[in-house]
Parts: structure tokens; C-alpha cells; sequence
């Protein structure tokens, strides 16, 4: 029947919009709290487009559901087109230049945000003062977790491994740094190799963290012992220790101001260089205040964006053999200081 077939297309948003929202968090429950509706009209509105789709869309254990490969696809699909009907007016006043409102929110991890972020939010706030930036101050899995569910429009950190559904673009690389007091031995070494950092007590961020680990690694590797007399969590706190005389540390050059008193010495020789770039859901719809921010960081972001979306497999194996992935998704949060 004509009118029962245009009744189910006029409903095919609401029910498409519970289906991703679901599929984002994983939970009916959180999506019934997302889209103010209860817990059984998201799953009647699910049930209903599974049986308009002909598919079964998730598989449900318990309270916990999981996309199906049906489930997937549709996903792929449906966002972007879900996410554009509910930035509608924002995108016919970007069409009529007009992008002066809405909202941005982002997540990173402190150092990211403090060291490399900082300059393109005061940019952003000048060009668009009445656009509302939100920025969340997450670790790496915490980040990635609000990328999937939707939470934010990105995340800007370094990753090691790209997921299927994940696209990164890699933006900025920094160099691993030796750091020393200014009056240290080494402060004044012209060539430095490990035999010359070894018998020095070094500075590192908790073992659970993977510059403990990268460092160790490279000491192995190259058969030189070394300790570690102090372990401290941040940038500017082992930066203070250093310079306090309390050892010497292996941080990435993005925390290097040029203020601080210490001597910097590149160990490009044996440490990878490490990227930072834009993290997102492959399908992602990109909103324009987004689209703005993110063109205002890397002005080829939209190009390399669409390129990572369209042939993931050729970024990650780009990236897999790029020496400056040694990071986590938030930066310092699991990875350098």
C-alpha cells in the first residue's frame, strides 16, 4: 500500500538515527538517554528497520550488542547521511558562508592540547568567536572510545595502529630529544651515542607506558645498560626535573619551547621521529565548523582525508613503515612524556 510504504520512509531517519546511535555506543541504553526516547522504542525503532531492511543488524548478548556484517555496512552508510541531516542548518550556512555558530569539540591528550593545539584553538576563537570549541582532555583509549561513539568530531594524537574503521592523517613530526642541565657533561657533546647516555640516571614516565618501553627496547638492541632513577608523569614535570639536576630524560621536541633551561640534543641516530595528525571514524560526516579547524591545522586535510577513507589498507601500511609512529592515540598519555 502506497501510504504504508511513505509512512516507513518518512520513519526511516528516526529508525536509522537510533540504529547508529546504538551502533556507536553499544548500548540501547545509552542510545535511548542520547536521543530522549526510551529503552524499548529504541529497540522497537531498530527491530522495525531490521524488518524494513530484511537483515539482522546486531547480535545481541544480554544487554550488550554487537553490528553484524550487515550491521557494519549499513553503518558506513547510514552515519554520514544521519550525521548531515542532523547538521543540516549548519551546512546550508557554511553553502551561504555563513559559518559563525555552532559547536566544535575535540580530543586530545594534555600534552597534545598544551604543546600543539593551544595556538590553533586561540587562531580558531579569533576567526570564529561564536562557534562553542569543546575540548576534552582524555587519554588515548578514552579518546578513541569518544571518536567511535561519536562523542566528538575528532581526536588529534599519533597512533601505532590504524583500525579498519579508523582514518588518520598524520599532520606535524617532531624529533626524539636528549635533554640535560645546561653545566651536564653532555650538555656540550658534539656526538652523542648510548655508550655516552647510559651511566647517566634517566628521567622516564611510568613503565606501564610505552616510552619505558621504546627506550628499553633501543638500550637493548644496542647491548647498553642504563637506570632510571626517577619516574614522572608529564612533559613539564620531567622538564622541572632536569633542570633541577635530578637526571636527563628522552622526550619528543614538540614539549621543547626553547625557553626552558636546559640543553636539547637530537637522537634522531636511534629513536624514531614521531607523528601527530587527526583521528576519526572513517565514515565520519565532517561538520564545517570541524571541516574549518581542521583546515586551518593542515590546509591538504580534506584531500588526505578522503585519500585514507578511500584506500585505509595503503594507510596503514604507510604508516606501519613510517619511523614515527611510536605513539598512542592521545600522545604523551601512553607514549613520550
Amino acid at each position: 500500500m502506497p501510504e504504508i510504504e511513505n509512512a516507513n520512509k518518512h520513519n526511516r531517519l528516526q529508525k536509522l538515527r537510533a540504529f547508529c546511535h546504538a551502533a556507536q555506543t553499544g548500548s540501547i541504553s545509552r542510545a535511548a538517554e542520547r536521543l530522549f526516547l526510551s529503552q524499548p522504542s529504541v529497540s522497537q525503532l531498530i527491530k522495525a528497520l531490521e524488518e524494513d531492511l530484511g537483515v539482522v543488524l546486531f547480535d545481541r548478548h544480554g544487554p550488550r550488542i554487537q553490528l553484524t556484517t550487515a550491521g557494519e555496512t549499513l553503518l558506513a552508510t547510514a552515519l554520514p547521511l544521519v550525521e548531515g541531516m542532523d547538521h543540516l542548518p549548519d551546512i546550508l550556512a557554511a553553502r551561504l558562508g555563513e559559518v559563525e555558530s555552532g559547536s566544535l569539540s575535540v580530543a586530545a591528550g594534555e600534552s597534545t592540547i598544551l604543546y600543539l593545539l593551544a595556538d590553533f584553538i586561540k587562531r580558531f576563537n579569533d576567526a570564529y568567536p561564536k562557534i562553542m570549541v569543546q575540548i576534552h582532555n582524555v587519554t588515548g583509549r578514552d579518546g578513541l572510545a569518544m571518536v567511535r561513539a561519536g562523542d566528538v568530531d575528532f581526536a588529534v594524537g599519533s597512533m601505532t595502529e590504524i583500525p579498519e574503521d579508523i582514518a588518520y592523517s598524520p599532520v606535524f613530526r617532531y624529533d626524539p630529544m636528549l635533554i640535560t642541565p645546561l653545566n651536564h657533561p653532555l650538555a656540550e657533546k658534539k656526538h652523542l651515542r648510548l655508550e655516552d647516555i647510559g651511566p647517566y640516571g634517566l628521567i622516564l614516565p611510568p613503565r606501564h607506558l610505552s616510552t619505558w618501553r621504546i627506550v628499553d627496547l633501543v638500550f637493548q638492541q644496542n647491548a647498553v645498560p642504563y637506570h632510571v632513577v626517577l619516574e614522572a608523569g608529564g612533559w613539564e614535570v620531567v622538564k622541572k626535573f632536569v633542570e633541577l639536576g635530578l637526571g636527563i630524560s628522552i622526550v619528543t621536541s614538540i614539549c621543547l619551547t626553547g625557553k626552558e633551561k636546559l640543553a636539547a640534543k637530537p637522537l634522531n641516530q636511534y629513536f624514531p621521529r614521531r607523528n601527530y595528525g587527526v583521528v576519526m571514524l572513517r565514515n565520519k560526516f565532517i561538520t564545517p565548523q570541524a571541516a574549518h579547524f581542521l583546515e586551518l591545522m593542515d590546509s591538504g586535510f580534506q584531500r588526505k582525508y578522503q585519500h585514507n577513507y578511500n584506500h585505509p589498507h595503503q594507510a596503514a601500511k604507510a604508516n606501519a613503515k613510517n619511523p614515527g609512529q611510536i605513539g598512542d592515540l592521545m600522545g604523551h598519555d601512553k607514549s613520550l612524556p
